[in-house]
């Protein structure tokens, strides 16, 4: 586990993402394509303890555009869930 890894939960209409990347360059550039659909608050970054980055941001998921609007409104809930392998 990372610090600062206490698990809450964001306000109805909205999602945390966390991105993962070798560099912080790669990290934001994956960050820059999430806001171009989604508003979203200011992104927080950490080191990774192997190397590498791990970006956080929050993102609203009412005031989606573009492409995101569309997938939102037709999309359904998967019928796997849970955490992947390497998540608590």
């Amino acid at each position: 586990m990372y610090p600062n890894d206490t698990p809450t939960l964001p306000s109805a209409g909205h999602a945390e993402i966390r991105i993962v990347a070798a560099t912080p360059e790669a990290a934001r550039a994956v960050a820059e394509v999430i806001r171009r659909c989604f508003a979203g608050t200011e992104q927080r970054s950490y080191p990774v303890p192997e190397g590498g980055t791990r970006l956080h941001l929050t993102v609203d998921t009412e005031s989606a555009a573009g492409p995101a609007l569309s997938w939102l409104t037709t999309s359904r809930p998967l019928t796997r869930t849970g955490a992947h392998v390497d998540e608590v």
